[in-house]
């Protein structure tokens, strides 16, 4: 099986997160930044279990500076074959989409697999862009992967069971949790990451479908109000007059 796993640069669900330039622009300023953990737990550990199990290849793909090499090595030393950066600042998912798709036209990849999101915008676009521009079938959301007489045999979490999904190959699949369990480093995989190239494509998007106007963080947590379990009725009305909720 050849396998692309698309990765990306996300910061840490610790880092306190700002903007700048008049809050068009996310400061990276003393953020630590990782891989995405739908990209590193799921899809590329999977991809790698279906390597070992029935042999070939993965190779992890992302968009971005040189900026993004630790979290490249990261992927490599989990076991990622080889990696490809391809050379530009993304602003927006569809470029990305389609520097990745443009690459992969003619690399008779079997899989092209990607998390569900990024933590940071939750988009959960670039996998279907993907999907459209290479013209292959497109599963979203699969929480299980086999290779099955030649197919791919996927699950999907929906309200009250699981549906099944078999899809010829190529195709494309963005992993959810439960895909697989997350893998960490051993000290020889960390060794190979660092003598392994890293295959530089450079890119100039063509089309620049969408522009942040604005960033703006959440409204800040308020505080919680306690009912007293002898005082139902006051959770009803708060739930009513004020969450709204009912």
């Amino acid at each position: 099986m050849n396998i692309l796993v698309c990765i990306s640069k996300v910061p840490d669900t610790t880092s306190k997160i700002s903007f700048i330039e008049s809050d068009t622009k996310f400061n990276e300023d003393k953020v630590t930044f990782i891989v995405n953990p739908y990209d590193e737990w799921y899809a590329l550990v999977r991809a790698l279990e279906i390597k070992e199990t029935m042999g070939g290849n993965v190779t992890i793909i992302t968009v971005g500076g040189v900026d993004t090499e630790p979290i490249i090595r990261k992927a490599l030393a989990i076991g990622a074959d080889q990696a490809v950066r391809i050379d530009f600042q993304p602003t927006e998912s569809f470029a990305v989409a389609e520097s990745i798709s443009e690459y992969a036209k003619g690399k008779n990849y079997d899989l092209i697999l990607t998390g569900k999101e990024t933590i940071d915008y939750n988009g959960s676009e670039v996998a279907g862009m993907i999907a459209e521009m290479l013209q292959v079938p497109f599963i979203s959301l699969a929480i299980k992967l086999d290779i099955v007489d030649g197919k791919a045999r996927t699950e999907i979490d929906i309200e009250n069971g699981v549906e099944v999904i078999t899809s010829p190959i190529p195709c494309v699949i963005s992993a959810a949790k439960g895909m697989a369990e997350a893998r960490i480093p051993n000290m020889r995989g960390i060794m190979a990451s660092r003598t392994k190239l890293i295959e530089i494509v450079p890119y100039q998007p063509t089309t620049q479908m969408v522009n942040t106007v604005k960033f703006r963080l959440p409204n800040p947590k308020s505080g919680v109000k306690l009912v007293d379990a002898a005082t139902p009725e006051k959770l009803v009305e708060l739930l009513h007059s004020e969450a709204k909720v009912i």
